[in-house]
């Protein structure tokens, strides 16, 4: 009997024994990647190990799968190399008008429509109403009582009043609320870790977030470069240094559609990391726009077009 994952490279053009030599190639490639750009080759360390160990599985959407469970990777904010992925060209204007979308608590579709932003359009509604989504937990949790918690607004306060609390934590995993949202969370709880410098005050801001299902090839880069800024954002509000940002993966799938595409962006060799600015002025999260976040020196390969599942 063929094996499901077979019959998923096959459908791509690609035979098991032609993958395996062709990611031996890529593996050997990894060490002077890693010279050039350590954010680059992580993220192609994952996506060669799960074209290599993954298993076939079937999903929500019907396309079909190749997924590993658990990962995790470390980004260094500290050195002023941002996480944005030069192996393909990523929007950014999305990835930071999302962020700025979410930090408002927004909800509706309509919001990023007005920023030339369509990532969500698939699963907005006539009305452009998404649920009770990412911002609007971050934002507006119900507190069951009438009333509404700003989770992230008191995790600011914290870090500023009680910098080395193990509490400084934002869910997007509201149980409660799960089945009236458009999409539920994939990124779901994000922990921030203040740590201390070399003078020992409490000043290096860490971030880990848990994301229980990752699309590889789309959904993880923009993440990453996401989360990435939020860190720097908060950083710069409580007058903190960013440190560290920490990935945590559940489902790390790469789609049976997107197989071809991803071995053509392991094929590329990273460019040296991009460089992230924030408009100093800004002193609270809420006043942050897209025109604040700027990436400079972002030098990239070719963007790869490729289908979303919904």
């Amino acid at each position: 009997m063929v094996s499901e994952r077979k019959l998923i490279f096959e459908k791509a053009g690609t035979a098991e024994s032609e993958l395996n030599e062709f990611l031996d190639a890529v593996e050997k490639r990894f060490p002077e990647r890693e010279k050039k750009n350590k954010a680059d080759t992580a993220y192609q360390r994952i996506a060669l190990d799960i074209l290599r160990n993954g298993k076939a599985v079937g999903d929500r959407t019907g396309t079909g799968t190749i997924k590993k469970f658990g990962y995790q990777v470390e980004f260094d904010l500290s050195k002023g190399e941002f996480p944005l992925l030069t192996t393909k060209k990523l929007h950014t204007k999305a990835v930071f008008g999302e962020l700025v979308w979410f930090i408002s608590g927004g909800r509706n579709v309509r919001d990023l429509q007005e920023m030339g932003i369509k990532i969500w359009d698939e699963w907005a509604g006539e009305d452009g109403d998404l649920g009770p989504i990412y911002g609007y937990q971050w934002r507006s949790w119900p507190d069951y009582e009438g009333g509404y918690i700003d989770q992230l607004g008191q995790v600011i306060e914290q870090i500023k009043n009680d910098p080395m609390s193990r509490r400084h934590i934002v869910s997007s995993w509201n149980v409660g609320q799960i089945d009236e949202m458009a999409l539920h969370p994939c990124h779901l709880l994000y922990q921030f870790d203040v740590e201390p410098g070399e003078e020992g005050e409490p000043n290096i801001l860490n971030c880990q977030m848990y994301q229980r299902s990752g699309d590889m090839f789309l959904g993880v880069p923009f993440n990453i470069a996401s989360y990435a800024a939020l860190t720097e954002m908060v950083a710069q509000v409580t007058d903190t240094t960013p440190g560290r940002f920490i990935h945590t993966l559940g489902d790390t799938h790469i789609y049976s559609n997107h197989i071809n595409q991803i071995m053509l962006q392991l094929t590329r060799d990273p460019y040296p990391a991009p460089q992230l600015t924030l408009n100093p002025e800004i002193r609270k999260i809420d006043e942050f726009r897209m025109e604040d976040i700027v990436v400079q020196n972002y030098k990239h390969h070719p963007f790869i077009k490729a289908p979303i599942s919904v």
